[in-house]
């Protein structure tokens, strides 16, 4: 074939006149005069070098080159198609692709369940997979780059250059052992701070995390003696020490109904925990994405209504 440029409507012409074999029918579904559709044959004929159309009897059959040219005008057809009108609505229910969100671990208990009933329940052929805020670079990079559809977490000051979306508030407390030294309603801000504390590091920073901004507002600083990478390995190690941990009111309740811990009030005043879902501009039209936002947003709200 040529190397001179084609343009979509002749490749729709060339694909018609194919399926059809007939002028006059081309003519009519295209809405073009048959003069047109002829002089629009000619042309694809000097183009490729072929007939693509011979005369059988009283109809046009296509040639063997035609042929072998239809499946491709028809994947060229399609995808100007999808570029020209993209779905105008999302069906869960037909997605087959992947879609990833990047959370802390600390979520794992009571709020990564929620999203996983609602997705498959409405998703069944699709795919969700969960990553470390800090996997791959981190979780800006990861939505910048198309790899990770959401982040969710709790960010003091969350990146200015991201869309967000408040999704819930948890109030911090602090998780001992039944048998800690402190009994149950003695843990004031003396002991509190005499205390040794259990400390989760999910940042590769080294500035003060949330609770230790928190702290500092309150004139406080913890004595953290334990640090741990996960926040699922903490209430484990609580149960044989006699460490204080400082976390949400949700990931505390969870623990406590499973192991031999209890619940203790934060001996100051803090803000509750804000938490968010965030995302790039290049995913926040897509209707994909947005129907995975708001089904986030859902379990968000059905996760804190049940740990209430």
């Amino acid at each position: 074939m040529s190397k001179e440029i084609i343009d979509t409507h002749l490749i729709r012409i060339l694909h018609t006149l194919l399926e059809e074999g007939s002028v006059s029918r081309t003519a009519s579904l295209l809405g073009q005069t048959q003069p047109a559709i002829s002089v629009a044959l000619r042309r694809l004929r000097e183009l490729t070098g072929d007939p693509l159309l011979v005369r059988s009897g009283s109809h046009m059959v296509p040639t063997a080159r035609g042929l072998a040219l239809m499946a491709p005008a028809a994947q060229v057809l399609s995808a100007v198609d999808e570029i020209l009108h993209p779905p105008l609505s999302f069906d869960p229910k037909l997605a087959i692709h992947t879609f990833r969100i990047a959370s802390p671990d600390y979520l794992d208990v009571f709020f990564v369940p929620a999203i996983v009933e609602r997705f498959h329940r409405a998703a069944p052929n699709a795919r969700l997979e969960f990553t470390h805020l800090l996997a791959g670079g981190g979780y800006e990079r990861g939505l910048e780059s198309g790899q990770v559809d959401l982040a969710i977490g709790n960010w003091q000051t969350p990146p200015d250059h991201l869309h967000l979306q408040p999704l819930c508030d948890d109030t911090l407390v602090c998780l001992v052992r039944e048998s800690h030294p402190i009994k149950a309603g003695k843990l004031d801000q003396e002991a509190y701070v005499q205390a040794g504390h259990l400390a989760v590091t999910t940042h590769s920073g080294t500035g003060p995390g949330t609770i230790d901004i928190a702290l500092q507002k309150a004139g406080l600083r913890r004595k953290v003696v334990t640090t741990l990478p996960y926040f699922c390995i903490a209430p484990y190690v609580l149960v044989k020490s006699d460490l204080i941990f400082t976390t949400t009111l949700s990931f505390a309740h969870h623990y406590a109904e499973l192991l031999p811990l209890r619940v203790e009030s934060l001996p100051i005043a803090a803000q509750p925990l804000r938490y968010y879902q965030l995302w790039h501009e290049r995913t926040h039209r897509a209707l994909e994405s947005q129907w995975l936002r708001a089904l986030v947003a859902e379990a968000a709200r059905q996760s804190m209504r049940e740990a209430a």
